[in-house]
C-alpha cells in the first residue's frame, strides 16, 4: 500500500471512530500508533519507538514524553499525545514539549491529538523549541502536498540536515502567507502607504490613507481574481521560450513506434520514478491508479492511461539541466512549462486531473482552456 493510501486509511478510521474515542490512551491506540507505523517505524519495538520515554528535566522527577522515535540509540522525534477531544491551543500542552525538547538530543517534536499534528523544531534559537510549529497536518483535511511533506519524516527518507532546511522554509512560507492573507483582508497603513506612494505624489494625510486603503483592498482582490482567471485559461505558466515541440500530434503515435526504440539508450532514472509516483498520488481520486502507467523514451518520460501513448496524461523532460513538464491541449499539441524541482508538479495538479477526466469520460474543460504554445 502506498504511503498516501495508508494516511487516507487512517483518516477514514478517524472519521468512523472519533465520536467513540473518549480518552488519551484510546486516541494513542486507534489513531496515533497507526500514524507512527505508517511512517515506517515499528511501534512494537521499544528500541525504535520508545513509549513513556524519560526526559531528565532538571528539578522535575520522572518527566516522560509519550513516544520518542529512536535512531542510533538517540531520540530524533519526540511525540506528546493528547486525547482527540483536547484542544491543542492550550499553552500547557506545548510547554511540556518545550521542557522535553531542551533536555534531549531530539531535533523535532510533535504535539498531537491524533487528528491535528503540529511539528516543531528550533529555528529561532538552537536547542530551544520554537513557539510556532513549522508544519501542521490535519488528518481530516489534508492535501497531496501535505502528505508529500509528511513523508520526509518517514523512516526511509528521514534526513536531519535536509529536514532542518525544509522546516525553515515551511515556517517562513507559512508566516509570509499568513501576513499576505491579513493584508489582503485588512491592509495595514504601512502596506497601503507603500502602494500609494508609487502612484500618488501628494502628502499622505489620514484622508488619503483611508481612500487608498479601499483602493488597495479592491486592487488586491482584482489582481488575485485576474490571476486565477489567467491560470484557468492557460492551465499552466509557460516559460518565455519553450523548447521546440518534439511531437505535435499525440494521436499519430503508435505503440509499435515506441516499442521499436533502441532500448539500450533508454535509462529510467530514480527522479523519473519519483515524479511518476507524485503524479499517481495527484490522480488517485480521479482514476484507478492501476491504470496509470509510464513509458520511457529517449526524448521524454511519458505518463499515460492503460499503457497507451494515445492516452497521454503528460510528458516529463528531466534528463537535462532544464526540466519541463509537458501537457497536450485539445488539439494534441504539446506545451511545456519549466520546473525547478519535482514539487512544482503539484502546481499543475488540477490540469492533470482535468486531462484524466477527458481521457476517461470524454469530458473536460480542454476546449475552453487556451494553452499558448510557443514554438
Amino acid at each position: 500500500m502506498d504511503f498516501i493510501d495508508q494516511i487516507k486509511a487512517i483518516s477514514q478510521q478517524i472519521e468512523k471512530l472519533k465520536a467513540q474515542i473518549q480518552n488519551e490512551q484510546a486516541t494513542k491506540t486507534a489513531f496515533i500508533m497507526p500514524f507512527i507505523q505508517a511512517l515506517g517505524y515499528n511501534v512494537f519495538n521499544p528500541m525504535e519507538v520508545a513509549p513513556e520515554f524519560t526526559a531528565d528535566v532538571p528539578g522535575v522527577k520522572g518527566e516522560k514524553v509519550d513516544y520518542a522515535i529512536i535512531k542510533d540509540n538517540k531520540p530524533i522525534i519526540l511525540i506528546e499525545c493528547k486525547s482527540c477531544n483536547e484542544n491543542l491551543e492550550n499553552p500547557k500542552h506545548s510547554s511540556q514539549l518545550h521542557r522535553y525538547f531542551h533536555v534531549t538530543d531530539a531535533k523535532f517534536s510533535i504535539l498531537t491529538n491524533g487528528i491535528i499534528y503540529r511539528f516543531y523544531t528550533d529555528i529561532e534559537k538552537s536547542n530551544i523549541m520554537d513557539d510556532k510549529p513549522f508544519f501542521e497536518l490535519n488528518m481530516l483535511n489534508f492535501s497531496d502536498s501535505d502528505v508529500h511533506e509528511l513523508k520526509r519524516f518517514s523512516k526511509s527518507t528521514f534526513d536531519i540536515n535536509e529536514l532542518s532546511d525544509v522546516a525553515q522554509n515551511l515556517l517562513y512560507t507559512k508566516e509570509i502567507k499568513r501576513i499576505m492573507a491579513e493584508q489582503l483582508s485588512e491592509p495595514s497603513p504601512d502596506f497601503v502607504k507603500f502602494f500609494a506612494s508609487k502612484v500618488y505624489s501628494g502628502a499622505m494625510k489620514a484622508k488619503v490613507i483611508d481612500k487608498f486603503t479601499e483602493i488597495t483592498k479592491r486592487s488586491l482582490k482584482d489582481f488575485v481574481n485576474e490571476k486565477i482567471t489567467d491560470r484557468l485559461k492557460s492551465a499552466i505558466d509557460l516559460p518565455e521560450r519553450t523548447i521546440e515541440l518534439s511531437i505535435l500530434d499525440d494521436s499519430k503515435i503508435t505503440e509499435d513506434e515506441t516499442r521499436n526504440l533502441p532500448k539500450e539508450q533508454i535509462v529510467t532514472t530514480q527522479e523519473e520514478i519519483e515524479a511518476f509516483y507524485i503524479i499517481k498520488s495527484i490522480l488517485r481520486d480521479s482514476v484507478d491508479i492501476q491504470r496509470i502507467k509510464y513509458k520511457d523514451t529517449i526524448s521524454y518520460f511519458g505518463i499515460n492511461l492503460d499503457g497507451k501513448v494515445t492516452k497521454t496524461i503528460c510528458r516529463l523532460y528531466l534528463n537535462s539541466n532544464k526540466k519541463y513538464i509537458a501537457v497536450l491541449d485539445a488539439g494534441g499539441k504539446e506545451a511545456k512549462t519549466k520546473i525547478s524541482n519535482l514539487d512544482e508538479i503539484y502546481s499543475v495538479a488540477q490540469f492533470l486531473k482535468d486531462k484524466v477526466v477527458h481521457l476517461t469520460k470524454g469530458k473536460s474543460t480542454d476546449n475552453s482552456i487556451e494553452i499558448e504554445v510557443i514554438g
